[in-house]
């Protein structure tokens, strides 16, 4: 089923990544799953990026749709089992969250005092979007549901773009209409320069919003399947759990979960657990 790929695709990703993150690309290219990382994991376990992800999914299917205060709630309960898991710019808005900041206020202040919002950490979480979503609403909540931890506008432009795609896969659309849809609801003349024309660019995995949707897409749009374009994403290294992440949710979306190596299926934290949820997501009341 194409839904539960999605979370279990990111899923995979996130953990096939983790061990190379913050690295340059391994001297042997990393098919499997294994321990390490920047803290103490086991072969197989997830990163906030699954954390993030798996709670906006839980939130949509429980409420019927985007709900801001049970997103928010639901991603400060991930935050803090593991605090040290997440980047500067969630982490920072969870803690102003925590202290009683409303989520956009903390989102701005963040902004302020950072110089800048423009990271990752909302595109990596935001595919149950997708799975949800699918009319022309898709991109204004893609927008919102970043803003809560992401005040500038490129993250959230991002978010929408890689939703997009997985909107229109998880419903049978091919990938080339998907990714041609997600351009043509663009508005930022950076992103349809740099993703729009994504083979003029080689991928960088790099903490920012653009350069990582960029390494994702790439990586998803000139492989063959669901591994190969995986273990394409993650050996990139750099910022290679949320790389191999949104890889990971487009190749799902577009393969299905049946075309996820069973061995990591087997080896994936909380496998059938993100399995269920994606399967629940997609029979949510009121999904487009």
């Amino acid at each position: 089923m194409r839904a539960a790929g999605v979370l279990a695709g990111l899923a995979v990703g996130d953990a096939l990544g983790a061990p190379l993150e913050g690295a340059g690309p391994p001297e042997k290219q990393l098919t499997e799953f294994i321990a390490g990382g920047r803290f103490p994991r086991s072969a197989g376990n997830y990163t906030d990026d699954t954390l993030q992800a798996v709670a906006l999914a839980e939130s949509i299917a429980a409420c019927g749709g985007f709900c801001p205060e049970d997103v928010i709630s639901r991603m400060i309960t991930g935050f803090k089992r593991f605090p040290e898991y997440y980047g500067p710019t969630s982490g920072a808005v969870f803690r102003l969250v925590g202290e009683g900041v409303p989520p956009y206020r903390a989102a701005a202040m963040v902004h302020r005092s950072a110089g800048g919002s423009r990271t990752n950490g909302s595109v990596m979480r935001g595919a149950p979007v997708g799975v949800y979503y699918s009319g022309p609403s898709l991109e204004p909540i893609s927008i919102c549901c970043s803003k809560l931890t992401h005040f500038d506008p490129v993250a959230g432009a991002c978010s929408a773009w890689l939703n997009r795609m997985v909107s229109d896969m998880v419903r049978g659309r091919s990938r080339t209409a998907a990714f041609a849809h997600a351009r043509s609801r663009c508005r930022s003349p950076e992103l349809i320069r740099k993703l729009g024309e994504y083979r003029r660019f080689d991928p960088k995995p790099g903490l920012d919003a653009v350069l990582c949707t960029h390494a994702a897409i790439s990586c998803f749009m000139e492989t063959r399947d669901f591994e190969e374009a995986v273990v394409k994403a993650i050996n990139l290294g750099g910022d290679a759990d949320t790389v191999g992440a949104c890889c990971g949710a487009l190749a799902g979306a577009f393969y299905g979960a049946g075309a996820i190596p069973a061995r990591w299926i087997s080896g994936l934290e909380d496998a059938d657990a993100i399995l269920s949820l994606g399967c629940r997501l997609w029979a949510a009341p009121g999904r487009e």
